[in-house]
C-alpha cells in the first residue's frame, strides 16, 4: 500500500466483545481508524455524530438487529450517503434478499477470515481513490 493511500474510518457494530475488538485490531493494524458499537441502537447514535467510509455489521444484535440499522441509515439519507455497509453474519444467508433490497451487496459470513477483511480494506481504497 503506498503511503498516499488515505486512512479509513470503520465502524464495527458488533453485540460480541471479542469480535469487536479482533475487528478492530485488524483495521487499526492496517492503518486505519475504529469505532466500535455493541449493537444497532448505539450504532445509529454513533452515526449521528460522526461520519464513516465503511460499516462492519452484525445483523443479530440486541435493541435493533442489523437490518433494522440499514433501514434507518436508507430513511436518513443524508446520515451516511457514501458509506459501504459490509454484513458480516453467521446468518447472513437468510437476510440476503432484504439486504440486496436496501442496497447492501458486501454480505460475508462468520466466521470472517482475516484475508477477507485485508482484501476488503484494500478494495474500498481502490475504490475511494478511483
Amino acid at each position: 500500500m503506498d503511503s498516499e493511500a488515505r486512512t479509513l474510518r470503520f465502524l464495527v457494530v458488533d453485540d460480541n466483545e471479542d469480535i469487536r475488538d479482533v475487528f478492530c485490531r485488524l483495521v487499526e493494524r492496517a492503518g486505519h481508524l475504529a469505532t466500535t458499537a455493541a449493537d444497532g441502537q448505539e450504532a445509529v447514535e454513533v452515526l449521528e455524530r460522526e461520519s464513516f467510509d465503511v460499516m462492519l455489521l452484525d445483523l443479530t444484535m440486541p435493541r435493533m438487529n442489523g437490518v433494522d440499522v440499514v433501514r434507518w441509515i436508507r430513511a436518513h439519507p443524508d446520515v451516511a450517503p457514501a458509506m459501504r455497509i459490509v454484513v458480516i453474519s453467521a446468518w447472513a444467508g437468510e437476510h440476503r434478499a432484504v439486504l440486496q433490497e436496501l442496497g447492501v451487496v458486501t454480505v460475508m459470513q462468520k466466521p470472517l477470515r482475516i484475508q477477507q477483511l485485508t482484501d476488503l480494506i484494500e478494495e474500498t481504497l481502490l475504490e475511494t481513490e478511483a
